[in-house]
């Protein structure tokens, strides 16, 4: 069985500080967007150093504006296991105002970053959402590079979608479909390198069929046309037929012709 680790990075939008949770909790006393991503890259840095974790074993987890610094490392590591994005938002200015631009003042930029994530994407949102626009999902996931079948929680808010039965049900089926697809990913691999190696050559240098065919002796082709010429030397000639004169010579000397 494949384990998982997860990073989940949340930013509760009434004290407006960010925390993560890997084995501790932690908040942090001066909340900055350049903060938070080096918040999220402490716990990725301790998942690598001190547990080994690989990247294509992490999935990272990002809610609301938890999900810039997610997107933000997730862009950066293209060996990502999977990316889930709860209720995210597509930068801190179109919360506040529907802007068609991304302004430098801009933060949590993901819209201008999801689109260089490389692993698959699961973004859950609700419907109902009064503080981040459901449409914020929906754009986000139409960028998204490998999208996964989105959740679309109907009449979900900003901070209860984990109360309703297909949350759980949708990011199980979302975690189990990337060990799946792990599986077929190793499978396919072995099934290339069996190939691989069938197709080498041997460690002489030469091939199992072209060495079989230019070891073949070449007494044998000679043995073969040695036995044709024998054949035809053995075989006696043909004796020729006697003429017709000499048959009838031959029949009036034995009185055979009247």
């Amino acid at each position: 069985m494949n384990y998982f680790s997860m990073i989940t990075l949340v930013m509760d939008n009434q004290l407006a500080r960010a925390y993560h949770k890997f084995a501790v909790f932690y908040v942090l006393q001066n909340p900055t967007e350049c903060n938070t991503y080096a918040d999220i890259e402490a716990a990725y840095k301790c998942l690598k150093e001190q547990y080994g974790v690989k990247d294509e074993q992490l999935i990272l987890y990002g809610q609301s504006v938890g999900s810039g610094p997610t997107v933000d490392l997730a862009s950066r590591l293209p060996d990502l296991r999977g990316v889930v994005l709860h209720s995210p938002i597509l930068s801190g200015m179109r919360v506040l105002y529907p802007v068609k631009r991304t302004y430098w003042f801009d933060i949590y930029k993901n819209i201008d970053k999801i689109g260089a994530v490389n692993c698959q994407v699961l973004i859950i949102h609700g419907t109902a959402d009064e503080v981040v626009d459901c449409s914020h999902g929906k754009q986000l996931w139409e960028l998204c590079k490998h999208k996964y079948d989105p959740l679309w929680v109907n009449e979900g808010g900003h901070c209860n979608l984990e109360l309703y039965p297909e949350f759980v049900r949708h990011l199980k089926k979302f975690v189990l479909s990337l060990n799946k697809s792990k599986a077929t990913t190793n499978g396919s691999e072995k099934i290339a390198v069996n190939s691989d190696n069938q197709s080498k050559p041997s460690d002489g240098g030469t091939s199992d069929t072209f060495e079989l065919g230019s070891d073949l002796p070449e007494v044998s082709r000679n043995s073969l046309d040695s036995r044709l010429e024998k054949s035809k030397k053995s075989s006696k000639p043909e004796k020729s037929r006697m003429s017709t004169d000499r048959v009838d010579r031959f029949r009036r000397k034995k009185g055979l012709v009247w």
